[in-house]
């Protein structure tokens, strides 16, 4: 499962941590969307409420890019944001 979780740090304040774990941890709740799990921790849950994930896989590489209503700006990367 993908676990994605908010941390401390990165060039805009906030970065994501994304996973893939086998089982999940005692604070995670599981989200579900079209037959797809992801597991968030109740604290970081606060900062990607509305998100959306995705995987994409383009010429460049392929990875997660998540779209949170919630940032006010983020970096050039896409890994860091602020609120």
């Amino acid at each position: 499962m993908l676990r994605i979780a908010v941390e401390g740090g990165g060039c805009s304040g906030f970065q994501y941590q994304l996973d893939l774990v086998d089982q999940a941890q005692p604070d995670d709740l599981r989200i579900e969307r079209d037959g797809v799990a992801a597991l968030v921790d109740e604290m970081s849950l606060v900062m990607l409420k509305g998100s959306e994930i995705d995987y994409v896989d383009e010429l460049a590489g392929a990875e997660f890019k998540i779209r949170n209503p919630n940032a006010k700006s983020s970096c050039g990367c896409g890994v860091s944001f602020s609120i």
